[in-house]
């Protein structure tokens, strides 16, 4: 029988898919009642995201199966890692679509950005409840597609053609994962998220096959998790609208690729399997060397926006690295990092785009004195950027502590180097910014001053980045209680991971 077991994870997708359609029917100059539906559409996303949040604490089971084709279901499963991405793209899209309204507000074409803006962050809700491998790629190339409009929606040469190299990356990335889930399927059939040793059965003759397959599999997700040398397409992408760069970074892109490369280890693999296959290693390697190669090309950068891009190209493989190392406590410094960078990188984000609207600033030598006309926008930054070091008591040093931890457990040294090195550049890109902002004194007139508001700029602009360095700061401060991230992840390594 179908009940709100079965129901909750599409109705979950449906608030975004509803809304999409209903925003694409709405006349383009009727704003009014495209922010009231993309509004009411993210509350009620929350409140069922929390439900079900609820309902997986206590052991419920959320779960629509139907078969696809013969062979082949169609799955959406709400497991405990799958309703923290989900919590994450839920509250963040809120802040997300906040921000968005007041900074296109005037501007062309926002009921085709908008209604897109939905398709992207229904595609991402149908990665995070992907219960196999089959769904989570349907849903992995909608978001693709979904925000390909995003990334172009200027219309600039500029913009089309970051467009394109966006597609010919993420395209081919997902012609390579479809590429491991056929070869996976043929060898072991449908692999459910849900169960466990699935694959020990095959060893060990069909070692080296698996190793191939996983290769290919993390290769596809690799791309939209920016790992070098498969990030070209995001610094590019920076040309698009502050509030795409945030969902790029913070909610959609990255993460499912991320987010994809996690349940290969874990859910199609196994973490024990992974590491008896030798898998890990090389997956630590690959993640140690985006995060000093992005540390290192955001030093150089003097564009804000590339400068925060390339920060995310080193920040996001904190994650891989972290499920790289064998031991719940670098499992949780990943995990948790999926969080709090979110979290942090959002608001690094919104706060670039308020300069850049209100003051135009787009460069970091122009950012001198802000810090005294921009004080609220530049203590959100200031509270991001400081956590992106990995100082305490914010929520980049929980990430850091663990995943330091976490080497020492598995005797792998040389990461603790990586993360030394990392955060030491961290502080070299971050620090002299925050150095401009608060201690240079202005210099010359602003490239191009717009009064939005009372405040530093439009309430719009300036409430969703103080909101989310506000939830930054307590993720760090409040780590010990029962409902910070860190303890959600806490629950999802034990009871999903590592039982």
């Amino acid at each position: 029988m179908m009940d709100l077991h079965f129901w909750l994870p599409v109705l979950v997708l449906f608030t975004s898919l509803g809304a999409a359609a209903i925003i694409f029917w709405l006349d383009e100059n009727n704003s009014r009642m495209r922010s009231s539906i993309n509004l009411a559409a993210a509350g009620i996303k929350i409140l069922l995201v929390i439900w079900i949040l609820v309902g997986v604490s206590q052991g419920e089971v959320y779960e629509t199966r139907f078969t696809l084709l013969t062979g082949i279901d169609f799955v959406l499963r709400a497991d405990a890692l799958g309703v923290m991405f989900a919590g994450l793209s839920s509250l963040l899209w809120l802040f997300t679509t906040l921000y968005a309204i007041g900074y296109l507000e005037g501007t062309p074409n926002r009921r085709r950005f908008f209604g897109f803006f939905s398709l992207c962050v229904a595609s991402t809700l149908g990665i995070a409840f992907a219960g196999n491998l089959f769904t989570f790629l349907i849903f992995y190339e909608l978001l693709t597609l979904s925000t390909y409009p995003l990334v172009v929606h200027k219309g600039t040469d500029k913009a089309l053609r970051a467009g394109r190299l966006y597609l010919i990356y993420t395209l081919g990335g997902g012609v390579v994962l479809l590429a491991g889930v056929l070869w996976m399927h043929s060898l072991a059939g449908d692999l459910s998220f849900a169960a466990t040793g699935q694959l020990d059965a095959l060893l060990p003759e069909q070692a080296s096959t698996l190793k191939w397959i996983f290769l290919l599999l993390i290769g596809g997700l690799a791309v939209k998790a920016a790992m070098v040398p498969l990030h070209g397409w995001l610094p590019e992408a920076m040309v698009a609208p502050a509030p795409v760069s945030a969902l790029l970074h913070a909610v959609a892109v990255v993460k499912a690729g991320a987010f994809g490369i996690v349940r290969v280890v874990y859910d199609v693999y196994g973490i024990t399997l992974s590491y008896q296959l030798g898998l890990l290693l090389p997956l630590g390697i690959a993640a140690a060397i985006t995060i000093l190669y992005g540390s290192l090309r955001a030093l150089a950068q003097q564009d804000i926006k590339r400068r925060l891009a390339f920060s995310t190209v080193s920040q996001v493989s904190y994650i891989a690295l972290g499920i790289s190392l064998f031991g719940p406590a670098g499992t949780i410094g990943g995990l948790v990092h999926l969080l709090h960078q979110g979290l942090m990188k959002v608001t690094l984000f919104f706060c670039a785009g308020n300069y850049a609207e209100t003051l135009g600033i787009h460069k970091i030598q122009q950012l001198n004195g802000a810090g005294r006309r921009m004080p609220g926008t530049s203590l959100a930054f200031t509270i991001g950027a400081l956590g992106m070091i990995g100082l305490p008591p914010i929520a980049g040093f929980i990430s850091k502590w663990y995943l330091a931890t976490g080497a020492l457990h598995a005797d792998m040294d040389w990461v603790l180097l990586v993360l030394i090195l990392s955060s030491l550049m961290n502080a070299g890109y971050f620090l002299p910014l925050l150095y401009r902002i608060w201690f240079c004194p202005q210099q010359g007139e602003w490239p191009q001053e717009r009064v939005l508001g009372r405040w530093d700029t439009s309430l719009w602009l300036l409430i969703p980045p103080l909101v989310t360095a506000s939830l930054s700061l307590l993720a760090g401060l409040l780590a010990a209680s029962d409902f910070s991230p860190l303890a959600w992840v806490q629950l999802v390594t034990t009871r999903e991971y590592l039982p």
